[in-house]
């Protein structure tokens, strides 16, 4: 193996080594949500636009969600291999990629090269939420909830800009002569590019690999016959691994469906392109900056509390959608809050139990398989939602969505059960 961790790295004390792992890891996190925002605010409507067509204004949201699977894989299986600077380096770069692909199919009106560069820069979302478990790799268990909400809020930094900077990104690119609803990838592309800098440069030492050499170190240090606590918890791998994965696919596979739809619904009611830009900046503030605080929560009442709160919540916002009058902004807003609020604690939740529950050894690796699971339930979401609006209607959609959701809370409640004593 080409990384290494240097042995006067590993003597450090863990406090100082999670601070600036955590410290790196924002900076990036900020970067790259500008470039998460572009797709999520105008995908949708170029799609639309270029293919003249709501039913497949979808397409995007899932050929995106469909590329960030493949990277989940790709970044997990290279972080496993060379740590977690590595991956997530060659998945944000991708994403920048693939950010200058979708401009020049703009330009060229080509359908075909933006489906392709959609599924690229799928790469960069993926990577964004990969680097939660970054933030996890040298925290203790009691703080895990906290360190992956940590990684969280800071895409909120960019992600809240990001949809604002829509009108002056528009206009640059019709300044450079390019269709100005592929201004906001000029934004995606030199975020990501740039969080791909900051991590290469400044992720050192690299929390995976520090992690396995301190885990090393203590099996060497530890007597054949002392009792080792962590071991219990590979019993519970099976149903822990699991109950994390479908909270977050259901979670994912609502917000993404929902989200996804609001700017057309938005724009076929009369709505500008920056109304409906203020609508999903704050509802990407929604998904991340209430992380601090659903981690403490995580940390404070448990995984299966929280996660099972995300059922309802995302029941709420489906409703407030399907009721909200067509000319309304604030209701709509105040939908996509709370869409954004119940992905937020199924996401934090549910990464804390993953993380918990799968050994070290093959954490970065089963992370990313884990996320692929996610990722396609993103891509159905996205690929249905159209559908379902061009089939009934936006309310519709909404509302069946909410309904969905609440399986997580039987799943939870089963689960539950099932872990306790007796």
């Amino acid at each position: 193996m080409t990384t290494s961790v240097p042995a006067h790295i590993g003597d450090a004390p863990g406090s100082r080594a999670q601070r600036r792992t955590l410290f790196v890891l924002v900076a990036a996190q900020a970067l790259s949500g500008a470039g998460l925002a572009a797709g999520l605010t105008v995908g949708a409507l170029l799609a639309q636009d270029m293919l003249g067509s709501t039913g497949l204004a979808g397409l995007p949201s899932a050929l995106g969600t469909a590329g960030s699977a493949l990277a989940a894989v790709t970044v997990g299986r290279i972080s496993q291999a060379r740590g977690r600077r590595t991956g997530l380096v060659a998945g944000y770069l991708a994403g920048a990629i693939g950010s200058v692909g979708i401009i020049a199919a703009a330009v060229a009106d080509n359908p075909i090269l933006l489906f392709a560069a959609l599924f690229v820069y799928g790469a960069g979302t993926s990577t964004n939420l990969q680097a939660r478990y970054a933030g996890a790799d040298l925290a203790d268990s009691a703080h895990r909830a906290r360190a992956v909400s940590t990684v969280l809020v800071a895409t909120t930094l960019g992600g809240v800009a990001g949809p604002n900077l829509t009108t002056p990104t528009s206009d640059l690119a019709h300044q450079l002569g390019i269709p100005h609803l592929a201004g906001p990838f000029l934004l995606a592309g030199a975020a990501y590019a740039s969080a791909a800098v900051v991590l290469a440069i400044w992720l050192r030492p690299d929390p995976l690999l520090l992690a396995r050499t301190r885990e090393a170190d203590r099996v060497v240090t530890t007597p054949d016959d002392a009792d080792i606590p962590a071991r219990p918890a590979v019993e519970k791998r099976g149903p822990g691994v699991w109950v994390g994965v479908v909270v977050m696919v259901l979670t994912q596979f609502v917000m993404v469906a929902v989200m996804t739809m609001t700017p057309v619904h938005m724009r076929d009611h009369g709505h500008s392109t920056t109304a409906a830009g203020l609508v999903i900046s704050i509802h990407i503030g929604a998904m991340y900056l209430p992380s601090p605080l659903t981690g403490w929560l995580v940390d404070r009442f448990g995984h299966f509390t929280i996660a099972a709160a995300s059922g309802p919540t995302l029941l709420g916002a489906g409703t407030v959608a399907a009721c909200a009058p067509d000319d309304s902004v604030t209701l709509l807003t105040a939908a996509l809050t709370l869409l954004g609020l119940g992905w937020n604690f199924g996401l934090v939740a549910g990464t804390a139990i993953i993380t918990e529950t799968v050994p070290l050894a093959t954490r970065a690796r089963t992370q990313g398989i884990l996320d692929v699971t996610i990722a396609i339930a993103g891509a159905t979401g996205g690929m249905t939602s159209g559908l379902v609006v061009a089939a009934a209607d936006y309310p519709t959609l909404a509302i069946g969505c909410g309904i969905l959701a609440l399986a997580i809370v039987p799943t939870i409640v089963t689960t539950a059960r099932k872990s306790r004593p007796g």
